[in-house]
C-alpha cells in the first residue's frame, strides 16, 4: 500500500472505514486458528511444543461476505443531468437469518440530525416507485431489485452509529431521538379504528403498509454483542431487542385479529354459561323429576305438574270477570278502552218548505270569483275582471 492509500485509509476514508468495520460486525467471519510451520527435525529429538491455545468462541453473525452490496444507488426518476436518488452505504440480504433485504446508513456523527433524516424521504419516494413484473400487474420497483422481506410495508433501513470519540452518551442519546423525531411520519404508519359490535373499550391496529421500519444501533454494541443479541433499537418499540423482534410488528392487523378473536371467545363463552344457567332455572322441580310410583295415576301426576290456575276476579269498574288474577299484567277491557264522554243533545234545525209543505232545496248559485256588477245606458250587467 502506497502512501496516499495509507494516509487516505488514516484521515481521508473515516466514513468507508466505518462502513467496512459495520460489515464485519454483523457478519462476524469466524476466526481460523494458525500454528507456526514445524522444523525439519526429527521428532524424537524435537522438544515438546506448547499446546495451542483455544480460541473464544465470537458471537455468532448474520450472512457471510458473499451477502453484502455496499454503495447501492436507489435512483429515482429524474429530468436532465441532474440524478436524484439515495445510494444505501450497504445491503444485506440474509433470508436464513431473517432479513431477506437489510439496508444499513452509518452515520459518523459529522453531519446534522436534519440532513439524516432527510434520506428517509428520498428512501420512501424510491420504495413508492410502481413498475410492470413479467405479467404486466403494477409491483414496487424494489421487488425487480430484492425479494419480498416477508411482513407489511417497505424494506427496513438501519441506522448504525458510530460517534467514536467525538459524541458522548447523552449526546448520542439526544441525536438519535432527533433523527427519531424527524422521522416519525415514515415509521410510525396509519391507525385504524375497529369498533366491533358490543366493543365498549375502542381497540384499532396501525397499517405499515407505506411506512419504511427504521432501526437504530451502534458500532461499539454490534462489536461487543454481535448482531443477535439485544442491540437494535426500533423507532416505535420503545426497547432494544433482537433483529427478529425488532422487525415484527406487535400492532398490525394480525394482533388485532387474534385479539378480535380472543373477544369472540369469550363473549361465545359469557352466553353459553348464561344459556346453562336459565336452562337450570326453567328446568321442573325436583319433585317432578323423581321417578314415578306405580301406583298413582297419570291424571294425578298431570294434576300435580300443572295446577288449575286460580279463578279470575271480578273488574270493580265494569262487574265482569277480570284477567288480573290469571295475568297480572294485563288489563281489563274495560279500562283498556276507557269510555268516551256522551256530548249533549242539539236541536236539528228545520229544513226549509215552500209554501205547499214541500221541503225546499238549497239556492246554489254560480258565479265567477272575479265578476263584478256593471251598470250602463241598458242596465245592470255582470262582467269579468
Amino acid at each position: 500500500m502506497g502512501g496516499i492509500a495509507r494516509g487516505a485509509a488514516r484521515s481521508g476514508a473515516r466514513h468507508a472505514m466505518a462502513v467496512n468495520e459495520t460489515v464485519i460486525a454483523i457478519a462476524r467471519t469466524p476466526p481460523v486458528a494458525t500454528r507456526p510451520i514445524s522444523s525439519t527435525r526429527n521428532p524424537a529429538t524435537a522438544p515438546p511444543t506448547e499446546t495451542t491455545p483455544t480460541v473464544p468462541a465470537a458471537p455468532e453473525g448474520i450472512g457471510s461476505i458473499f451477502a453484502w452490496s455496499t454503495e447501492v444507488a436507489l435512483n429515482l426518476p429524474s429530468t436532465g443531468r441532474n440524478r436524484s436518488g439515495v445510494r444505501a452505504d450497504a445491503v444485506l440480504q440474509a433470508p436464513e437469518a431473517g432479513a431477506p433485504v437489510l439496508l444499513v446508513e452509518v452515520d459518523n456523527c459529522t453531519e446534522a440530525a436534519d440532513v439524516v433524516a432527510a434520506k428517509f424521504d428520498k428512501y420512501l419516494r424510491f420504495f413508492r416507485l410502481q413498475a410492470k413484473d413479467h405479467r404486466g400487474r403494477d409491483v414496487p420497483a424494489w421487488r425487480n431489485l430484492y425479494p419480498p422481506t416477508g411482513r407489511e410495508g417497505h424494506p427496513p433501513v438501519v441506522v448504525v452509529f458510530n460517534p467514536g470519540t467525538r459524541m458522548g452518551a447523552q449526546a448520542l442519546k439526544n441525536r438519535m431521538n432527533a433523527v427519531m423525531n424527524a422521522t416519525r411520519a415514515i415509521w410510525s404508519g396509519s391507525y385504524e379504528r375497529m369498533d366491533g359490535y358490543g366493543d365498549t373499550d375502542p381497540d384499532g391496529y396501525y397499517n405499515y403498509a407505506d411506512a419504511i421500519p427504521i432501526l437504530f444501533s451502534t458500532l461499539e454494541r454490534l462489536q461487543a454483542h454481535g448482531p443477535r443479541a439485544a442491540v437494535w433499537w426500533r423507532c416505535g418499540h420503545g426497547q432494544w431487542e433482537i433483529l427478529d423482534a425488532a422487525l415484527s410488528n406487535p400492532n398490525d392487523a394480525d394482533a388485532w385479529h387474534q385479539r378480535d378473536d380472543e373477544r369472540s371467545r369469550s363473549r361465545d363463552e359469557e352466553r353459553e354459561r348464561e344459556r346453562q344457567e336459565q336452562a337450570a332455572g326453567w328446568g321442573e322441580p325436583a319433585a317432578a323429576r323423581q321417578p314415578v310410583p306405580m301406583q298413582e295415576r297419570p291424571e294425578q301426576l298431570d294434576a300435580a305438574r300443572h295446577p288449575e290456575p286460580p279463578a279470575p276476579g271480578l273488574c270493580e269498574r265494569c262487574g265482569q270477570p277480570g284477567r288480573a288474577a290469571r295475568h297480572p299484567l294485563r288489563r281489563c277491557a274495560c279500562r283498556r278502552w276507557p269510555a268516551l264522554p256522551r256530548l249533549p243533545d242539539r236541536p236539528v234545525p228545520a229544513a226549509p218548505r215552500s209554501a205547499h209543505g214541500a221541503v225546499q232545496a238549497p239556492q246554489l248559485t254560480t258565479r265567477h270569483p272575479t265578476a263584478r256588477a256593471e251598470k250602463g245606458p241598458w242596465g245592470v250587467r255582470a262582467s269579468g275582471g
